[in-house]
């Protein structure tokens, strides 16, 4: 058996039905709770975000956005839709869009709880996250000892960043986009391993990055959230001209589009010529690709966000919360749909029209229509999405993609290596040596990743997820009604943003 087939057996367990179901009832449960915070206090979310604190903590309110945001906006946005698509058909995206609604008031209860239960070190320097609201907050609340739980949830941390989606993903994204711009014919081979060759442009984007992540890593927290305040605002806006330019160039056909969407999210392309027993299949695959891909991309519910809220500047927990939970839509909401429209409008064109279908039966499965994406995955998917309905040079489109994914990917994995170093710090009681220790097996992982398939990457990166957002999920349920009083609370106190 293939090591990717080992992967996808593991996977399909970790992404079962009831871990989707326990992030979709746990977003469910603190949007009800919270009564719909994610809709009713938005706009005060996003003028939150600049408002000025002296109280205790080491960032500001807008460095911590950006600290997380650099750990979320990442190949997840650019990388990670199109291999959802790939994997879940279109359908995929309406999935991503229903966990991030809902993940939106999971962030804002995670990263509220983060502050609640955080701890200041005797050396002033402030540790929080699920791990703290699991031992503090679930004994508080049950009476029993839950520091076990917090335990799993430190490891599973750890080992998302070291394994999945600090690393690898990220790595993987940035020297697969570098190689589609200067080598897209893969002639310069540096060298072969087994069957796979590996060109010029891949070593060398690799060996740049994992130099530079190198250099800022050893710097720790406050020279990692300098850099993400400079880069992530600046490709952001980068990024979103170039999707707000495909969305207006193709306004007439974005209705098609998200019909497309809708009826490939439930099945109804699938319903004719006798293939109608395949469409819970292919709900299912499309709901496991779209919630998993979503949660890689905006983490809400993944629990590494509260890590980087705990150390805020605030006394009120509620206002580092709101911050935070706008994350979720500028990350899912916004930066995915937009990579989503693309390729959807790019490759579907055909199947827009009257009729079109997007499944068809081949050898006896339920696949996507037969090589709609012309051979192409990853970042070169997305490339070429936004080639085809931009226009133009083609070139000059790919190289600003490039350039947005290797910033965004180079922040992500900066900001999750502070998330695992945090995880680390709480299992092993503050002791640095296991953290500088961690650091070198970190950047190992980053200078070995390019060397990895996309597919296995990427699902060694779900699996990880998967396993930290249980315990995340799970205390975030117990701990439901504290969300909804501490939120009641603030509100009654600060009923207008002062």
């Amino acid at each position: 058996m293939k090591f990717l087939d080992v992967l996808n057996q593991i996977d399909s367990v970790v992404w079962g039905v009831p871990t989707m179901v326990l992030i979709l009832i746990t977003g469910l449960i603190l949007t009800i709770r919270c009564r719909g915070i994610q809709f009713t206090k938005l706009g005060r979310a996003f003028k939150q975000i600049f408002k000025k604190n002296d109280a205790q903590g080491e960032l500001s309110g807008f460095s911590a956005l950006c600290t997380a945001l650099s750990a979320t906006i990442g190949t997840g946005n650019i990388v990670g839709v199109a291999t959802a698509i790939l994997g879940g058909g279109p359908g995929a995206l309406f999935w991503m869009w229903i966990a991030a609604i809902l993940g939106t008031a999971t962030k804002y209860a995670e990263c509220m709880l983060a502050i609640k239960y955080r701890e200041v070190k005797p050396d002033g320097h402030i540790l929080g996250g699920p791990f703290y609201t699991i031992e503090k907050g679930m004994k508080e609340k049950t009476g029993f000892s839950w520091k076990w739980l917090a335990i799993l949830f430190a490891i599973f941390g750890a080992l998302a960043g070291l394994l999945g989606i600090g690393t690898m993903t990220q790595i993987n994204g940035i020297t697969d986009a570098v190689n589609g711009v200067f080598d897209p014919n893969s002639a310069n081979i540096a060298f072969t391993l087994g069957e796979r060759s590996y060109t010029w442009a891949t070593v060398i984007s690799g060996a740049i990055v994992t130099i530079f992540a190198a250099l800022v890593i050893i710097g720790g927290l406050k020279r990692i959230s300098k850099v993400a305040e400079k880069v992530v605002p600046t490709m952001a806006i980068v990024y979103v001209f170039l999707g707000v330019s495909v969305l207006i160039m193709n306004a007439t056909k974005i209705p098609a589009a998200f019909a497309l969407i809708f009826k490939s999210a439930f099945g109804a392309s699938a319903v004719t010529a006798g293939i109608a027993g395949y469409v819970v299949k292919m709900i299912l695959d499309s709901m496991r690709k779209g919630i998993a891909r979503g949660i890689f991309s905006n983490e809400a519910g993944l629990g590494s966000a509260p890590i980087a809220a705990a150390p805020v500047q605030t006394e009120e927990p509620v206002e580092q919360g709101l911050v935070n939970m706008t994350g979720t839509v500028i990350d899912t909401l916004i930066i995915c749909t937009m990579t989503g429209l693309a390729i959807v409008l790019a490759f579907f064109g055909d199947i827009l029209a009257p009729g079109g279908l997007v499944y068809e039966m081949k050898d006896g499965a339920l696949t996507l229509v037969s090589n709609w994406n012309a051979g192409l995955e990853g970042s070169q998917l997305t490339a070429a999405a936004f080639s085809r309905v931009l226009g133009g040079d083609h070139k000059s489109v790919q190289f600003l993609l490039m350039l947005c994914l290797a910033f965004f990917a180079f922040t992500t994995i900066l900001g999750w290596d502070y998330y695992s170093e945090k995880c680390l710090e709480y299992i092993s009681n503050g002791k640095m040596k296991f953290v500088m220790a961690y650091r070198i097996l970190y950047i190992l992982a980053v200078a070995i990743g390019p060397y990895f398939a996309v597919e296995e990457v990427f699902q060694i990166a779900d699996i990880t997820n998967g396993l930290m957002a249980i315990p995340n999920c799970i205390s975030l349920i117990v701990l439901s009604g504290v969300v909804a009083k501490e939120t009641k609370k603030y509100f009654e106190k600060y009923p207008t943003l002062g």
